[in-house]
């Protein structure tokens, strides 16, 4: 069974191929069939993902799986949420998750509550207008640090202080922050339920 990874985060991308490794499935990633980026345009990590997936199962005809994540911060109302990635761009710096990480630090500057969660939201479609489409959500709560730790992960991970291990994401190794991150709880969730309704379907 070939499916389609719609996404062109290369971060993103690495920790799904290594996180659905052992599912009976061809991966493809949208990028190398020429698939351009979705359409963004909702509130919601579900909406969004749903709209990844059925965009990359419609131009390449095949099932897609797409991920929306993103860091919700207590002290801002839960943002920024679905615009996490360009969260910098609205404090007049480029794109890139250092910047991401350096903006967050700045505007959390003598802020207390530093409670936050990083949220994944999968979704997969057999095909574009599939009617049910599978939602697997995974959701960590931690604490934004004063400054960047440690040096594994991407994105958030330098800051997001889980408090279970008592380290950042990016001070621990990659196999148990795979297996305790938001993307990884979603994951394992996802594998459920391809496993269920897709793989065991079609056996």
């Amino acid at each position: 069974m070939k499916v389609v990874l719609a996404s062109n985060n290369k971060g993103k991308l690495a920790e799904l191929e290594v996180m659905f490794d052992d599912l009976p499935i061809e991966w493809v990633t949208q990028g190398s069939l020429g698939i351009s980026e979705a359409e963004e345009p909702f509130h919601t990590f579900i909406e969004n993902a749903l709209a990844k997936a059925r965009h990359a199962s419609q131009a390449s005809g095949l099932p897609a799986i797409a991920d929306d994540a993103g860091l919700c911060v207590d002290a801002f109302g839960g943002e920024p949420g679905v615009q996490t990635a360009f969260y910098a761009t609205r404090f007049g710096y480029a794109k890139s998750d250092d910047n991401n990480v350096k903006a967050l630090l700045e505007q959390m500057s003598g802020i207390q509550n530093r409670r936050a969660a990083l949220v994944s939201t999968l979704v997969a479609v057999r095909h574009p207008l599939d009617p049910e489409p599978l939602v697997a959500v995974g959701r960590v709560v931690g604490e934004i640090t004063t400054e960047p730790r440690g040096l594994n992960g991407f994105g958030f991970d330098p800051v997001m202080w889980i408090p279970r291990f008592g380290k950042t994401f990016a001070e621990i190794p990659v196999e148990l922050k795979n297996q305790n991150s938001h993307r990884g709880l979603a994951s394992q969730r996802m594998k459920q339920l391809m496993q269920e309704s897709w793989l065991n379907a079609s056996a």
